[in-house]
């Protein structure tokens, strides 16, 4: 025979669960789109960092722009000063600056060349680079958008759940919630069949007195080894 609190128990038990499920995915949420967000912001990182590449390929490109552009000038002052020398020695030594000149300007203008070289295709690879992330980045706010509409459900659900809660906790008396509620508190499920004789719960064997309370269904039974409310499946 069972006890007569076991079926409101176990519909308590039943609504409980699933508000305890709905509570859980809900409080799951906020760590879901945390990950979301972080794949954004790394993705909107990688654009930057490779829009800073081409920044710092432009810098350098300026800075031998402006090397050259002195080297230049010195040249001419070196050529204008050697058009008016009248010594040899003199002429002949501003031929070697100016030709020591022309040869750092043509290693400036290499260096020039291959980084203009490298701007070019900085900015291809940033762009298809970039293309890329910010697909990536649509897609990613799409799953914060359904994260956004996931949590409102599960809110609503969650809201429905607890008032089932409230229902299923009605037709018992306050005794049997004040056990339920305390055994709810550090395992569930509370109430948990025997079957073969042992509890479903921690799967051990049930003696003595509690198997004999069980099968005679005049008081609540515990399972002697984990606490939890038991009855009998076959009851």
């Amino acid at each position: 025979m069972r006890h007569p609190a076991i079926e409101p128990l176990l519909i308590l038990q039943d609504r409980e669960l699933m508000r305890r499920n709905l509570a859980q995915q809900l409080a799951g949420i906020p760590g879901d789109v945390a990950l979301v967000q972080a794949k954004i912001d790394a993705e909107k990182s990688a654009i930057e960092t490779a829009k800073t590449k081409g920044k710092a390929l432009e810098s350098k490109k300026k800075l031998l722009e402006t090397g050259i552009g002195l080297a230049e000038e010195k040249l001419g002052k070196y050529r204008t000063q050697q058009s008016l020398v009248k010594k040899n020695e003199e002429y002949q030594a501003l031929g070697h600056e100016i030709e020591t000149m022309e040869g750092e300007i043509g290693g400036l203008e290499e260096q020039e060349l291959e980084v203009m070289y490298e701007i070019d295709s900085a900015k291809e690879k940033a762009a298809a680079a970039e293309a890329e992330l910010k697909t990536n980045i649509v897609g990613h706010e799409a799953k914060l958008a359904t994260l956004a509409e996931r949590k409102a459900s599960l809110a609503t659900e969650l809201a429905l759940a607890e008032g089932e809660v409230g229902h299923a906790r009605e037709p018992l008396g306050e005794r049997y919630l004040r056990v339920f509620d305390r055994i709810a508190e550090r395992q569930f499920p509370v109430c948990v069949a025997i079957s073969g004789g042992n509890c479903s719960g921690c799967h051990l064997k049930v003696f003595g007195e509690n198997d004999s309370v069980v099968r005679k269904g005049e008081e609540l039974a515990t399972c002697d080894q984990c606490g939890r409310i038991i009855w009998l499946e076959s009851a």
